[in-house]
């Protein structure tokens, strides 16, 4: 019943509000980067950089004064000056991409770019996917995707907090996938981000 709820849920409605914004660091010359503090502050330590012209990068929340926002860098999540960074703009009737998901326990991935989408589980090769149908709702989306003839994977992205289990790190994408297979079905969770330094 859970499960026939989402769907119908995530069916309501298509908005370009269900996914984090990404951004791209702007106005930082060539020879400098974008740092990333371990508070919302000038003088605080220094966790990670973003070089110059990087983009998708992913925003959790801002600071009260809008002046910060929180962002994940590798085992973490830090803050950087809003002024360097700009919104990128996405299709507001297609699902975000890139986009990664991924869970454990056992590890898996589910990875869509602009060319291409597939599936990785730990010890097994990468699959192509094809992806055949997908649905935007105000608070995340739902598509299907094609993997051979017999195995079909459906993922369900909710915004929302998710952490991996695995790092202290936060991020802003709750994942459900679902395997079916004729000789039967699997439900894997995890988190999603379209942040170019998961």
């Amino acid at each position: 019943m859970k499960w026939a709820a989402a769907l119908i849920c995530l069916a309501a409605t298509a908005s370009a509000e269900g996914f984090l914004p990404t951004y791209q660091v702007t106005e930082v010359s060539a020879d400098d980067v974008l740092n990333i503090r371990a508070e919302p502050d000038p003088q605080a330590d220094i966790v990670g950089t973003y070089d110059p012209y990087v983009q998708h990068i992913e925003v959790l929340r801002t600071s009260p004064d809008g002046m910060w926002g929180l962002v994940g860098v590798a085992e973490q999540n830090g803050w950087t000056a809003m002024r360097f960074l700009e919104e990128m703009q996405h299709p507001a009737d297609s699902i975000l991409r890139p986009l990664h998901c991924f869970g454990t326990e056992p590890f898996w991935s589910l990875e869509l770019f602009l060319r291409g989408d597939a599936y990785h589980a730990f010890g097994d090769t990468r699959r192509t996917l094809t992806q055949v149908s997908e649905r935007l709702a105000s608070n995340g989306a739902i598509a299907v995707f094609e993997e051979g003839p017999s195995l079909t994977r459906t993922l369900i992205v909710e915004r929302g907090y998710c952490d991996d289990g695995m790092r202290d790190r936060e991020f802003g994408m709750r994942a459900t996938l679902f395997n079916d297979t004729p000789d039967g079905s699997t439900v894997q969770s995890g988190c999603c981000t379209g942040d170019a330094s998961r």
